[in-house]
């Protein structure tokens, strides 16, 4: 079977990015279409998926139960509210701003060197956060 790239982390659900890219990754895991290497999961409290269901205050098993149960990204994020909670506007704000940024001269930065070299990208300057790897990684250019 085929493999195929989980969309970007800009994508956005109701202002919220990356929800969709966790979404995205829970249903073709679930398929065995998801490429290998990818962090699926909460094992890592530092992996993204652990932060965003920390954030709306919802366990990561019930979501993967959620989502593969169908239905759009906008009522899965919905669900999430209802069993979770409502992030004000601004704490989206903060939310993307974070995400957005990390590895950018933050405390993952070193971390985001070293992957960026197994990728064998550590010559790209262009490539600064987290997400810019994940786009250069899957063919988009970092940062659009």
């Amino acid at each position: 079977m085929q493999t195929q790239n989980p969309c970007s982390d800009y994508i956005q659900t109701k202002g919220l990015i990356y929800f969709a890219r966790m979404l995205d990754k829970i249903r073709l895991y679930a398929v065995g279409r998801l490429a290998e290497g990818y962090f699926v999961g909460v094992e890592d409290p530092t992996f993204f998926d652990a932060r965003c269901t920390r954030f709306l205050g919802v366990n990561y098993d019930d979501l993967v139960k959620r989502t593969l149960e169908g239905g759009s990204d906008d009522e899965i994020l919905e669900w999430c509210f209802a069993r979770g909670r409502r992030p004000s506007e601004e704490e989206i704000g903060i939310w993307n701003a974070f995400l957005s940024k990390r590895g950018w001269r933050d405390e993952a930065s070193a971390d985001l060197e070293a992957a960026k070299k197994r990728s064998g990208l550590g010559d790209r300057d262009d490539i600064q956060t987290w997400i810019d790897l994940h786009d250069a990684e899957e063919g988009r250019t970092p940062g659009k």
